[in-house]
């Protein structure tokens, strides 16, 4: 998963962004309120790991904000020393997912995590995820339309079930560049506009088949789900 994470202490997020990315998460630290606010108006992540008390606009501020102005906001996990019952429920009732006070061993917090993550994105046991039409054998890397198999390279069939995990949810170039070829490729900029196009016409993505595929303007793209 991509995570961010809102921490002012500079120990403190440096333990947690070592340990979370040895997992094979891939963290980016922000240590203001308002700079992971203006990342989040550009960026998607998976996942806010946030500190309550850190300068500027608050953690509990980021939590509401995500829930006001993202359509689709990322699960949040509170981070905090703040341990009182009321800070708890008041973290909980305004959207965080979860709830840690620290000091709290990396077992811990990896554990908290990760259950998020299964809760968020579940995803199948059995290697075949169907939607709609469209069934993906996450195993042989095959996809099959009404049962028809739809040839695909290694990358198309990624973008294509990484789009589909996340229907109605926008994602920024940033984040399909980095969940296809990792941090920094060396590549053409058109590289993902050329697979985003070979994905739409190899699957076919019209209305007919219920889904189609949309640029969002200066941030990425959303696969929709039509009724």
């Amino acid at each position: 998963m991509r995570v961010a994470i809102l921490e002012d202490d500079l120990a403190q997020a440096g333990y947690v962004t070592k340990f979370l990315n040895e997992a094979g998460h891939r963290c980016e630290h922000f240590a203001e309120g308002q700079e992971l606010i203006r990342a989040l108006r550009r960026e998607t992540f998976d996942l806010l790991v946030l500190d309550w008390n850190v300068p500027g606009a608050s953690g509990f501020d980021v939590l509401q904000w995500t829930r006001i102005n993202l359509d689709a906001p990322p699960p949040a996990l509170m981070l905090t020393s703040r341990s009182t019952e009321e800070d708890i429920v008041e973290g909980l009732r305004a959207g965080a997912d979860d709830f840690v006070v620290k000091p709290v061993s990396a077992p811990v917090l990896l554990a908290r995590v990760n259950a998020i993550a299964r809760r968020v994105h579940p995803h199948s046991v059995s290697g075949t995820e169907s939607f709609g039409p469209y069934r993906f054998d996450t195993r042989a890397e095959c996809l099959e339309i009404d049962g028809v198999p739809v040839s695909l390279t290694a990358k198309e069939f990624a973008l294509a079930l990484l789009l589909f995990r996340n229907t109605h949810r926008a994602l920024s170039r940033a984040y399909i560049f980095e969940s296809l070829w990792g941090r920094s490729p060396d590549l053409p900029t058109r590289t993902l506009d050329v697979h985003i196009s070979n994905v739409r016409t190899k699957l076919n993505l019209r209305p007919s088949n219920g889904y189609k595929l949309v640029p969002v303007y200066a941030y990425g793209y959303r696969l929709e789900a039509l009724a």
